[in-house]
């Protein structure tokens, strides 16, 4: 499974959302562990129906990401994007996207409630790798339009705004 996983990176969340495999204890799996045993332990399911799955999915979440340039675009047009930074506090400090708006606690009411589910929504992180488990939690909750920045502020940083301080995750 670490092999399918790192081939498609949502797989986790595909494998739950179809078949609810991977959420807990009495339905998850090693990364040992093989396509063929987790479908066989568990009902008996097609592993290549599961994988022509894995694929599908896979290619949704690529269509979410949004280039660096493609947001640059967005942000000098209008209607603005709602620009969504799910980053830590210290990493938002470090260095954030003009206009964006840093996810936490207390403004997670109001994006549900007063930002427009059918307007623009462009999550990004540092380096991209967990915009789209955000995006689907902002999906599964009625937001219609969301997409993903592409490498995440560090590409950002890297193509768009080289000012930007870069920095890594230790």
């Amino acid at each position: 499974m670490a092999d399918i996983l790192e081939v498609f990176p949502g797989g986790r969340r595909a494998l739950f959302r179809r078949y609810h495999l991977g959420g807990c204890s009495s339905c998850g799996f090693s990364p040992n562990e093989t396509l063929a045993e987790l479908c066989r332990r568990n009902g008996e399911l097609d592993p290549e129906e599961v994988l022509a799955h894995l694929r599908d999915s896979h290619e949704q979440d690529q269509r979410l990401l949004m280039n660096p340039s493609e947001l640059a675009q967005a942000l000098n047009g209008e209607p603005r994007p709602h620009l969504l930074d799910i980053r830590s506090k210290e990493e938002w400090e470090t260095g954030h996207i003009a206009g964006a708006v840093r996810l936490t606690q207390d403004n997670l009411q109001e994006i549900m409630t007063r930002w427009g589910k059918d307007e623009l929504m462009v999550v990004c992180d540092h380096t991209g790798a967990g915009v789209l488990d955000a995006a689907a939690y902002f999906q599964g909750h009625g937001f219609t339009n969301v997409r993903c920045l592409r490498g995440g502020v560090d590409a950002w940083a890297a193509q768009v705004d080289p000012a930007m301080k870069r920095y890594r995750l230790q």
